[in-house]
C-alpha cells in the first residue's frame, strides 16, 4: 500500500516513461497507457519511487504531445481516461506514484481556446493568447526567436495580428497576464489532482509570462542557452532571453499553483528550467516552500562532463538554493542519451554516472532505457519524425535518437516493443542491452541500478543529507553527505586509471554494499579502480 509520507519527493527517484516508446499493448506500433500498466512490475523492480509520464493528452502530435488540444482528454493512440485510472490504481498498489507532464505555457493551435481566440479581437477568449500588432512595415512585433528556429511570431490573417509561439508555429503561447486564463489553467491542473495524480512535471515552466511591452531581447556574447538541445547552429542561442521568458510575474503564478497543490497533501511539482541563468532561476522558483517543490535544469544534460564540471555545477546551485530542493537528471527525451553524450566506454563508466547522479543532494530523474545503458540511436534522415531534427539536419539530428522503442526481448519481433512496425525503428545495436539479456546477468547495468537503488533507500544521508565537497585530485570527486548523525563519504573516479585518495579522516567500509561500489577503503585512504566508486561511513 502507498506510504503516506507527504515529503516522499525529497530524495525520491523518478522514472521517466515516454509512453509512445515504452510498450505497445494493442499492436499499432505506438506505446500506450495500458502498455505502461503492463510493465509496472518491471518499473517497481527498479526500486524507484515514482513514474513521470510524458504527455498522453489529446493532441495533433506535431510535437508528439507537447502540443495539447485538450488538457483533460487522453489521445486515442494512448488509450482512454479509464485506462489512465487503471494505471493510477495499479501503480499505487505497487507503491509507485504517478506524475504527469503539464504543458502550461502553450497549447496546440487545434485547442478550442485558440480557435475561439483567433476568430476575432472581441470574443471571450480573444486575450487568452499573446497577440500583437505588426510593425509599420508588416514585420513581426520584435526580434524574439522560436526555440525551433526563426521568428517566434506567426501572422494570423483572420485577426490581422501576430501571435507568439516560443516553440512550433502550431504551439501558440498562452497569455498568463490574463487572470481568467490563469484560473482556467489551475482548473485543468485540479482535474488531474482529483483523478489521483501524485504530482506534475511542468514543461518549460519559465516560459509562461512574456514582457507586456514586447521589448527586444539583447544579443548574447556567448552561447549560454542549454535548453532543449539548443546549439550554435540555432540562432535562438544568440539572444539573451531577457524579455520572452523567466519574467518576474511568473513567481506570483507559481505561488497560486503551489497553494492549489497544498490542498492535496502528498503531491509535488518538478519544474523544467531552460534558461540563460538556469541555476539562479531554479533557486528563485524553489525558495521559501511556496512555489515549486523541485526544479531541474539542463546543466547536466549537455555534452559537458567530467568531475570538475559536475562539482562546479553542483556547488553553484548549492550556493544559490538555500532552502530549495534540486532534482537532477543526466538524460531525458530531449537530449542525446548520456552513454553517448558523455562518451562512456563500457558498463563500468555507465554505472559510475548512475552512482554520481543518485548520490547528489536532491531528487533524481532516470529516463527509460538509462537503466540498460542504452546509447543514442543513429537513424536515417528518412526515419526522422522530430520537427526539430528535420529543420536542423545534418548539423543537429533532433531528438529521435533518444526516443526509439524500449528493448524488452532481444529475440522477439521489434525487441518485444510491438507486433507492428514501430513509429520509430528499433535500434539494432540496442538488442544486446535488452531487458531479457540483462535481467539475470550478474554485474549488468540493469542489475546495478536495481541493487544500488534498493540499497540507497536504506541510507538516510543519501536521501536527505547535506552535501559538502572535499579536495581531491583531477578526474575524481570526494564529497560527504550528512543528516541526523548519519555521515557518508562518496568517492568517484572518472579516470581510466586506478587512483588512491587520502582521506581527511578515517572511513569505514559499509557491510553488504552494492557490487557497483568497488572501492577499497583502508582507514585514511581509499583506492578506486578505473571508473570506480565507493561509499563509506565516517
Amino acid at each position: 500500500m502507498m506510504q503516506k509520507n507527504p515529503d516522499w519527493w525529497r530524495g525520491a527517484v523518478i522514472y521517466q516513461v515516454y509512453p509512445r516508446s515504452f510498450f505497445d499493448s494493442n499492436g499499432d506500433g505506438i506505446g500506450d497507457l495500458p502498455g505502461v500498466t503492463a510493465k509496472l512490475d518491471y518499473i517497481a523492480s527498479l526500486n524507484v519511487d515514482a513514474i513521470w509520464l510524458s504527455p498522453f493528452f489529446t493532441s495533433p502530435m506535431k510535437d508528439f504531445g507537447y502540443d495539447v488540444s485538450d488538457y483533460r482528454g487522453v489521445d486515442p493512440i494512448f488509450g482512454t481516461l479509464e485506462d489512465f485510472d487503471v494505471l493510477i490504481a495499479e501503480a499505487h498498489k505497487r507503491d509507485l506514484r504517478i506524475m504527469i507532464d503539464q504543458v502550461l505555457s502553450h497549447t496546440s493551435e487545434e485547442h478550442e481556446w485558440f480557435k475561439e481566440s483567433r476568430a476575432s479581437r472581441d470574443n471571450p477568449r480573444a486575450d487568452w493568447y499573446v497577440w500583437a500588432e505588426a510593425q509599420a512595415d508588416g514585420t513581426p512585433p520584435n526580434n524574439w526567436l522560436s526555440v525551433f528556429g526563426g521568428s517566434a511570431w506567426a501572422w494570423d490573417s483572420r485577426r490581422r495580428q501576430y501571435y507568439l509561439h516560443n516553440f512550433l508555429t502550431s504551439q501558440p503561447d498562452l497569455n498568463f497576464h490574463n487572470p481568467q486564463l490563469q484560473d482556467q489553467i489551475l482548473d485543468e491542473v485540479r482535474f488531474w489532482l482529483d483523478r489521483g495524480v501524485d504530482g506534475f512535471r511542468l514543461d518549460a515552466i519559465n516560459f509562461c509570462f512574456h514582457d507586456p511591452e514586447l521589448r527586444n531581447n539583447p544579443p548574447s556574447e556567448a552561447v549560454q542557452e542549454a535548453s532543449i538541445g539548443v546549439r550554435k547552429e540555432n540562432p535562438y542561442a544568440y539572444q539573451y532571453h531577457k524579455y520572452d521568458k523567466t519574467r518576474p510575474e511568473n513567481l506570483a503564478f507559481l505561488k497560486r499553483l503551489r497553494a492549489l497543490l497544498d490542498d492535496y497533501p502528498g503531491t509535488t511539482t518538478v519544474g523544467e528550467i531552460g534558461d540563460d541563468n538556469s541555476l539562479q532561476t531554479m533557486a528563485d522558483y524553489t525558495s521559501n516552500g511556496d512555489k515549486l517543490h523541485m526544479a531541474y535544469s539542463f546543466d547536466l544534460l549537455t555534452e559537458q562532463r567530467g568531475a570538475g564540471f559536475i562539482r562546479h555545477t553542483v556547488e553553484s546551485i548549492e550556493s544559490k538554493l538555500e532552502d530549495g530542493w534540486p532534482c537532477w537528471a543526466i538524460g531525458n527525451h530531449d537530449v542525446a542519451r548520456v552513454a553517448s553524450r558523455w562518451q562512456a566506454n563500457g558498463p563500468e563508466q555507465i554505472k559510475l554516472f548512475m552512482i554520481m547522479l543518485l548520490s547528489l543532494r536532491g531528487s533524481a530523474c532516470i529516463y527509460q532505457g538509462e537503466e540498460l545503458g542504452l546509447t543514442e540511436a543513429e537513424l536515417a534522415f528518412e526515419d526522422l519524425v522530430d520537427p526539430y531534427g528535420i529543420s536542423f539536419w545534418p548539423e543537429y539530428k533532433g531528438r529521435d535518437g533518444c526516443r526509439t522503442p524500449m528493448v524488452w526481448d532481444a529475440t522477439a519481433h521489434n525487441a518485444g516493443f510491438s507486433v507492428a512496425k514501430p513509429w520509430l525503428p528499433v535500434y539494432e545495436e540496442h538488442l544486446s542491452a535488452a531487458v531479457s539479456e540483462q535481467d539475470r546477468q550478474r554485474g549488468s547495468v540493469l542489475q546495478a541500478y536495481r541493487e544500488f537503488l534498493g540499497w540507497r533507500r536504506q541510507q538516510p544521508a543519501l536521501l536527505s543529507g547535506d552535501i559538502r565537497f572535499l579536495e581531491s585530485p583531477e578526474d575524481t570527486l570526494l564529497f560527504s553527505r550528512e543528516t541526523d548523525g548519519h555521515r557518508l563519504l562518496v568517492a568517484l573516479n572518472f579516470s581510466d586509471q586506478t587512483v588512491s585518495l587520502p582521506l581527511p579522516q578515517p572511513a569505514t567500509a559499509i557491510p553488504d554494499t552494492p557490487a557497483s561500489l568497488s572501492a577499497d577503503w583502508r582507514g585514511s585512504a581509499v583506492t578506486l579502480p578505473p571508473h570506480g566508486a565507493g561509499i563509506a561511513r565516517v
